[in-house]
C-alpha cells in the first residue's frame, strides 16, 4: 500500500506541476484551447494517443469484449491502429491542419459553422458535442474508480470526486499545452505500464500457450459442447466484433476531441513523423489492452445483483491476483489512460461552449475585410474573458459528468457507445467529406446532425432494440451517404466562397 500511495502521489504531483509550468501560455484563447498552434509531432501523437485510450477501453471494452469474443478481440486494437490512428493521421491530418488554420477555426462546431458560412450548424453542433461528451465522460470516470477502488479499498464515490478535482486543477491551470505535455508523460506509463501487465498475467497462467490452451478449452456460450471459439481468430461471433471495430476505430475521425488534435500541431512535417509515432502507440496499448481482456474467461466473474456478470470488473478481477508493485502500475497506467482523456474532454467541451455559444463571433472568410477595428486593449480583455468562462465551464462539465458517473445507467462500453455513435454518427460524414469535397451542402450537413443524434436517442428511448454498440457503427457508416444523397439534391454554397476556402491546399 506504502508503495501504491507514493508512486501514485508523486504522479499527481507531477502532473499538477506542468500545469503550473504551463499557465503563462494558457492566457489567450489560442494558448488555453490550441497551445498557439505551435505543438509538436511527439507531444501531439501521445495527446492523441492518449485522449483515444482511457479507462473505458482498458477496464469496460477489454473486459467486455474480451469476455464475448475472446482472443479475437485484439483485432479490435489492430483496427484502432491501422483505421482510427494512421487512417485517421492519413486522411485528416494535412488537411485539418491546413483548413482550420486559413478559415481560423478553433472548434469543430466552429469549422462547420464556417465552412459552410451557416452559424446554426455553429451552434447545433456545440450542443450536440456538449451533451454527448457527457457520458463518455462518466464512462471514464467509472473506470478509473472501479480500478482505484481495487487497488487502494477506497469506496468507488470516493474516487470519482478525487479524480474530478486532480483533473479540473491541472487542465484549469494550464490549458491544452498542460493537457498535451501531461498527454506524453502518461504515454510512457501506458506503454511500459501494459507490456509489464500482459507478461505478468500470462506468466500467472503458465505462459502464453498454456494459457491460449486453457481458453481453448472453455465451451462456448451458445453451444456448450463446442470448445475453441475463444481461442479461434475471428471469434465466436465475427459480425458483432466487426461492429465493435468500426465504432471503436472509424468513430475517432469524427470526435471534437480526437480531431481538435490536428488543429494545434506545428506543420506538415510534423504531421508525417506524428502518424508514425501515433501508430505504434495504438498497437501496443490498444492490441495490448484487447489482448489481455481476450483471457478473461480464465478467472470468476462478478455477478452483479441483477444476476448478470458484472463486465466492468472483470479486468479488476484479472489483476487483483499480481504483485503489488505491478498493481500499483496497473493504477498509473489506468490514471495515465483516463486523466488525459477527461483532460482532453473537459476542454473541447468547454472551448466549443464558450466560442460557440457564449462569445459567438461573426467571422469573414480569409481576404474578405471587415467592418470596423476592434482596440488591442478592449480584445486582450475579451480573450482574458473568454479564457476565464471556459475554465468555469470546465468546472461545471465535470460536475455533471460526476453525478452521472455516481449512478452510471449502463456498462462503461454501452456509455461509450451513446456518446461516440452520436457524435461521430452527426460528425464524422460532413466534416471528413467537408475537407475534400468541394460540393457538400448546409442541407446535407444538417441532415447528417439529424441522422447521427436521431438514430442514437430513438434507439436509447426505444430500450436499445439495436445494441449501442451495433447502433453507433450504422450511424457513422450511414452518415456518408446520407451527405453525399442530400447534396446531390439541395443547393451549392456559392463557387467564390468554396473556391476562397480550398486554396489553402493550392
Amino acid at each position: 500500500m506504502i508503495i501504491k500511495v507514493v508512486l501514485t502521489i508523486i504522479f499527481l504531483v507531477v502532473m499538477v506541476g506542468v500545469g503550473i509550468y504551463s499557465r503563462q501560455q494558457a492566457r489567450s484563447v489560442d494558448g488555453f484551447v490550441l497551445g498557439g498552434r505551435a505543438v509538436g509531432p511527439w507531444l501531439t501523437a501521445f495527446a492523441f494517443g492518449t485522449s483515444y485510450f482511457s479507462a473505458v477501453v482498458f477496464v469496460g471494452y477489454a473486459g467486455q469484449f474480451g469476455w464475448k469474443y475472446g482472443l479475437s478481440s485484439a483485432w479490435i486494437g489492430v483496427g484502432n491502429a491501422i483505421i482510427g490512428s494512421l487512417l485517421a493521421w492519413i486522411l485528416l491530418g494535412r488537411r485539418t491542419k491546413l483548413m482550420t488554420q486559413h478559415i481560423e477555426s478553433r472548434t469543430m462546431p466552429d469549422f462547420f459553422g464556417t465552412r459552410f458560412s451557416d452559424q446554426g450548424l455553429r451552434v447545433v453542433a456545440s450542443v450536440i458535442a456538449f451533451v454527448f461528451l457527457i457520458p463518455y465522460t462518466a464512462g471514464v470516470y467509472s473506470g478509473i474508480s472501479r480500478l482505484f477502488e481495487m487497488g487502494f479499498d477506497i469506496p468507488y464515490e470516493y474516487c470519482v470526486v478525487i479524480m474530478s478535482i486532480l483533473t479540473a486543477v491541472y487542465v484549469i491551470i494550464g490549458g491544452y499545452k498542460a493537457t498535451a505535455m501531461n498527454d506524453f508523460i502518461q504515454g510512457i506509463i501506458m506503454l511500459f505500464g501494459i507490456m509489464a501487465v500482459i507478461m505478468a498475467v500470462l506468466n500467472a497462467q503458465g505462459g502464453l500457450l498454456a494459457a491460449v490452451d486453457k481458453l481453448a478449452a472453455i465451451p462456448s456460450d451458445a453451444d456448450p459442447a463446442v470448445n475453441g471459439g475463444f481461442a479461434s481468430w475471428f471469434g465466436p461471433d465475427p459480425w458483432g466484433l466487426l461492429g465493435v471495430v468500426i465504432l471503436t476505430s472509424l468513430g475517432t475521425m469524427g470526435l471534437p476531441q480526437m480531431v481538435g488534435k490536428f488543429y494545434s500541431i506545428t506543420d506538415e512535417s510534423a504531421i508525417k513523423r506524428g502518424t508514425v509515432i501515433s501508430t505504434v502507440f495504438a498497437f501496443i496499448v490498444a492490441g495490448g489492452c484487447y489482448f489481455l481482456g481476450g483471457f478473461g474467461r480464465m478467472y470468476e466473474p462478478v455477478i452483479g445483483a441483477n444476476g448478470k456478470i458484472a463486465f466492468d470488473s472483470i479486468v479488476p478481477a484479472m489483476l487483483i491476483t499480481l504483485p503489488d508493485i505491478l498493481i500499483a502500475l496497473v493504477v498509473l497506467l489506468v490514471l495515465s489512460a483516463s486523466m488525459s482523456t477527461l483532460a482532453s474532454l473537459v476542454l473541447t467541451s468547454s472551448s466549443t461552449m464558450t466560442l460557440d455559444l457564449i462569445y459567438r463571433d461573426k467571422k469573414s472568410l480569409p481576404g474578405e475585410v471587415e467592418d470596423g477595428t476592434i482596440d488591442d486593449t478592449v480584445a486582450e480583455k475579451i480573450e482574458r474573458r473568454k479564457v476565464v468562462v471556459m475554465r468555469v465551464l470546465i468546472m461545471f462539465f465535470i460536475a455533471i459528468s460526476l453525478l452521472i458517473a455516481l449512478n452510471p445507467p449502463t456498462f462503461i462500453a454501452q456509455l461509450m457507445g451513446i456518446s461516440w455513435g452520436a457524435l461521430a454518427g452527426a460528425f464524422l460524414a460532413p466534416f471528413m467529406l467537408g475537407l475534400y469535397w468541394r460540393g457538400v451542402t448546409k442541407t446535407s450537413v444538417w441532415a447528417c446532425f439529424v441522422w447521427g443524434v436521431g438514430l442514437t436517442v430513438i434507439n436509447m428511448l426505444a430500450g436499445n432494440p439495436i445494441n449501442p454498440i451495433n447502433c453507433g457503427a450504422i450511424a457513422m457508416v450511414g452518415g456518408f451517404p446520407v451527405v453525399w444523397l442530400v447534396s446531390l439534391f439541395t443547393k451549392k454554397l456559392p463557387k467564390q466562397t468554396v473556391d476562397t476556402i480550398f486554396e489553402c491546399y493550392e
